[in-house]
């Protein structure tokens, strides 16, 4: 990214997702999301739909579903699908792959067909495409540990979560990897536990 506006503006998302995901109460969370992903469409809007700005949009939506929960979640998070989507078709590689992360996310944690959209060999699918783009990073192995975990693969989700917590550091976002380090271990701690 080029523009130092649009790196601006996302670098206030990423924070502004951190203290709602991190450090907001869990009633409080659905609220601070609403604001989030209304404040990241506006910054999408005016970047002429960037795909680092369609990225934090779908990620706020993401964040908002997972807050609200229930069947009024469910358009929440087809909107986050549809936004990823359009960031991947526009770049895959913007923000390390972070679509094809969150997408993977979306897939493994949105129920299945009839209810929502959910497809584990998708989730897969995206979440080993995030990885082959950004093979070290926290976000990427974090959610393929949790993908794996969620099946019941404890034992390969083990080397995903320890690759996550020795991820470098993200610079301007220890608010974001402090939250992150904290799910790694909690989910690191659980496969060791089933194995």
């Amino acid at each position: 990214m080029a523009d130092e506006k649009l790196d601006g503006s996302i670098a206030s998302l990423q924070h502004e997702w951190a203290k709602a995901n991190y450090s907001t109460p869990k009633d409080a969370q659905e609220s601070a999301f609403k604001n989030l992903s209304e404040e990241a469409h506006l910054i999408t809007e005016r970047n002429a739909n960037a795909p680092e700005a369609l990225i934090w949009e779908g990620i706020a939506n993401a964040g908002y579903a997972k807050a609200k929960g229930g069947l009024g979640a469910l358009k929440l998070a087809e909107k986050a699908r549809d936004l990823l989507l359009a960031a991947e078709k526009s770049n895959p590689n913007a923000l390390q792959g972070s679509a094809y992360t969150s997408l993977g996310s979306l897939y493994y944690k949105v129920p299945g067909w009839p209810i929502g959209f959910g497809d584990k060999k998708k989730a897969k699918a995206y979440l080993e495409k995030a990885l082959q783009i950004n093979p070290a990073g926290i976000d990427p192995n974090f959610f393929y540990a949790d993908f794996l975990s969620e099946q019941g693969e404890y034992k390969q989700a083990i080397p995903y979560y320890e690759k996550a917590l020795v991820a470098s550091p993200r610079i301007g976002r220890e608010d974001a990897d402090a939250g992150r380090r904290a799910e790694v271990e909690a989910g690191l701690k659980l496969a060791k536990s089933k194995v």
